[in-house]
């Protein structure tokens, strides 16, 4: 499967936002880093997002983008 979900490291300040946001359950903030000292937020289990984008929509700094995936053309 792709990866539905990228986070922009640098702009996530670890609110947490997206962690209530997340009907899934699958988002935590983890223990990395960014450069300014922010612990980003992170997915437990890319496959299990349901690209529903609460995360992104939710986020105050635009740092989550969501991708449905491709359905398969019909012949």
């Amino acid at each position: 499967m792709d990866r539905r979900w990228v986070i922009e490291e640098q702009s996530c300040k670890g609110c947490g936002l997206c962690v209530t946001a997340c009907p899934e359950e699958i988002l935590y903030l983890s223990d990395k880093l960014n450069s300014s000292g922010y612990r980003i937020v992170a997915i437990e289990d890319d496959d299990k997002c349901i690209s529903c984008r609460f995360c992104a929509l939710t986020c105050p700094d635009a740092a989550i983008e969501i991708f449905r995936p491709e359905k398969a053309a019909k012949s």
